[in-house]
C-alpha cells in the first residue's frame, strides 16, 4: 500500500489480505479536505488483488467531521461548485462499488461530509463514543457528497430533514436504532470489532462478495420483476464457479462449519 502517492491525511497498511485505511488528520478532526477525498478514490481505484476487505476508521477523538470548510468559503463560481460535488461523487462511488467490502470504524464525530462517507461503506461499526449530525443546514450549504441519496435510504426522508432543519444530533444508540451503523461496541472496540467481521467477509467467495455488493443495491431499486431476474441470473453466475462447487461439496461431506447461533 505504501508505494501509492497518498496525502499525508492518509495512512494506508496491511494486515494480511485486509487493507486499513487511517484517517489522519486529528489536528482537524479529520475533516476532509479535497486532497483528502482525492486520495480516498485513488486507494479504493488501486486496491492489490491480494486485498480481500478494508477497513476504515479516523485517528484521534473522531472520525471525521465532514467537509472542511475552507474548500468552499467564498465561493462563487456556479460550475466550480458543481464539479466539486462531483469530484467527492466519483470517490465515494468507489468505495460503495469497491471490489471488496468497506468496514468503517464510527467514534466521536460523524458528521456532514464524515457521515456521507460513512454511508458509502458497507458496514458500519459504531463505538458508543459516536453522533451523528448534518450541520449543512445551519451552515447555508447543502449535502454534496452522495449523503442526499445514501443516508436517506439508511434512516428516511423525515429524519434527514429533522437533523438538516433543526440541528437535530443522533446519539450512538439512536444511530444503531435508526440504520446508521449495524454493530455499537464499546470506546476503544471499534477497530477490534472491524477487522475481526473483516476477516470473517474476507473469508468468503470472491463472486459471493461481488454479489453482495453490487447486485443486491440494483435488485433493491429495481422494480421487482426485474430485480427476480437479475437475482436468478446472480444466483447461477454464482453457484456455477468452481469455489462456490467445493465449498458446497465441503459442506454436504460435513467438512464445513454448520450455522450456529449466540447472543
Amino acid at each position: 500500500m505504501s508505494s501509492l502517492d497518498l496525502p499525508k491525511t492518509l495512512q494506508a497498511t496491511r494486515d494480511g489480505n485486509i487493507a486499513i485505511l487511517r484517517l489522519s488528520r486529528p489536528e482537524k478532526r479529520n475533516a476532509l479536505d479535497d486532497d483528502t477525498v482525492k486520495g480516498l478514490r485513488l486507494f479504493f481505484m488501486s486496491l492489490d488483488e491480494s486485498v480481500r476487505a478494508v477497513v476504515l476508521h479516523g485517528e484521534g477523538s473522531h472520525f471525521s467531521a465532514g467537509l472542511d470548510l475552507g474548500e468552499v468559503a467564498g465561493a462563487s463560481d456556479l460550475h466550480h461548485s458543481i464539479l466539486h460535488s462531483q469530484m467527492w461523487h466519483r470517490a465515494f462511488h468507489e468505495i460503495q462499488f469497491a471490489r471488496v467490502p468497506v468496514f468503517s470504524v464510527l467514534h466521536g464525530a460523524v458528521v456532514g461530509g464524515g457521515l456521507e462517507l460513512a454511508a458509502s461503506t458497507h458496514i458500519r461499526i459504531a463505538e458508543s463514543s459516536a453522533y451523528y449530525a448534518l450541520p449543512e443546514g445551519q451552515r447555508g450549504i447543502f449535502l454534496g457528497g452522495g449523503g442526499s441519496v445514501r443516508i436517506p435510504r439508511l434512516i428516511g426522508v423525515p429524519l434527514v430533514q429533522d437533523m438538516m432543519l433543526t440541528g437535530r444530533t443522533l446519539s450512538a444508540q439512536e444511530g444503531l436504532t435508526y440504520g446508521i451503523s449495524q454493530y455499537l461496541v464499546a470506546p476503544g472496540e471499534g477497530l477490534t470489532k472491524a477487522m475481526e467481521l473483516a476477516r470473517k467477509a474476507a473469508g468468503n467467495a470472491l463472486m459471493t462478495n461481488f454479489a453482495v455488493l453490487h447486485a443486491i443495491p440494483q435488485i433493491a431499486e429495481s422494480n421487482p420483476a426485474a430485480g427476480y431476474f437479475t437475482e436468478s441470473l446472480m444466483a447461477a453466475i454464482a453457484e456455477t464457479t468452481p469455489e462456490a462447487q467445493q465449498r458446497l461439496r465441503d459442506f454436504l461431506e460435513k467438512r464445513a462449519a454448520k450455522i450456529t447461533h449466540r447472543d
